[in-house]
């Protein structure tokens, strides 16, 4: 099963709408307000898909 991790800016609720895969939030995995850059480091050890609507690269928020 494919893992999914949802960004903080993303409705909860939108778990509900990707049956068969597992989805968690960035604050179920523990990491509520981790700047991006260390969010998709992070998420790369553990997720296949990293879901946000951040419209800036993730790198100019250092």
């Amino acid at each position: 099963m494919r893992k999914v991790l949802l960004d903080e800016n993303l409705p909860r609720l939108l778990k509900r709408d990707l049956p068969g895969f597992e989805v968690r939030t960035v604050a179920e995995a523990g990491w509520a307000g981790t700047r991006n850059g260390q969010l998709l480091r992070l998420a790369a050890t553990e997720f296949e898909v990293f879901v946000t609507a951040d419209r800036t690269s993730p790198t100019s928020r250092r």
